[in-house]
């Protein structure tokens, strides 16, 4: 029985006893996991700790990131940091901004049955079945907007009833805006011919002669953007 302040779970079907309040990814480290690969940033924006779960009293399968999932009592738990997604291979500078091209890489595309399952499982609550719908449309640039947020997690593609792999469907549509579609960026172009005429060459120079006390100073003192 767990005390008053911890709660049991299990991890790969073993049982643990952790404090109560602990996020999945410290639950399991204080449990003596650790973490080679399932952890990243920590903060929810790596999509590197994907966990597939259940809680007594639920007929369901949950999933959600370590980093963010409070763990339960009686939570049984297993981690897939990697989901063995189709990832079609494509020069982007030679492929068009359409329908074709997404069709042509990811066929599956169109078996969306429009479940919307994609949608409730995202951790980021990103619309995904309204930007798979936007890309069954060949609007590019759509998808590109609603899937900015995209952490590349899988758990769309681990719950869809189709197969499809949304997140690669996404980044392709990504890079066709991105390559394609997207202005582009003026004083971004000014800024790299700047670079190539070694305008600020000294100042990188001087930079790397300093010692790691200063650049912590600078770094800490430099203008921020609001």
């Amino acid at each position: 029985m767990a005390s008053e302040n911890s709660i049991n779970i299990f991890v790969m079907g073993k049982k643990y006893e952790v404090p109560k309040g602990l996020t999945i990814m410290k639950a399991m480290e204080y449990a003596g996991y650790k973490f080679i690969r399932g952890a990243g940033c920590r903060g929810g924006f790596c999509g590197a700790c994907s966990t597939v779960y259940r809680v007594p009293g639920d007929y369901r399968i949950k999933v959600g990131l370590a980093c963010q999932t409070v763990a339960e009592e009686g939570m049984y738990l297993t981690q897939i940091p990697f989901y063995p997604a189709n990832k079609a291979t494509y020069d982007v500078e030679n492929e068009k901004a359409a329908l074709g091209t997404l069709l042509k890489y990811y066929p599956e595309l169109s078996r969306c049955v429009g479940c919307n399952t994609c949608t409730k499982v995202c951790p980021q609550e990103l619309k995904v079945m309204d930007y798979v719908n936007a890309a069954m449309r060949g609007d590019i640039a759509k998808v590109a907007d609603l899937s900015f947020d995209c952490i590349m997690c899988g758990l769309c593609a681990s719950r869809c009833p189709a197969e499809i792999v949304q997140y690669n469907v996404a980044i392709l549509a990504r890079r066709l805006y991105a390559r394609h579609m997207a202005p582009r960026a003026k004083h971004l172009e000014e800024r790299l011919e700047e670079m190539k005429a070694g305008k600020f060459d000294s100042q990188l120079d001087e930079m790397t002669r300093l010692d790691t006390a200063k650049l912590k100073e600078l770094y800490n003192a430099r203008d921020i953007e609001p």
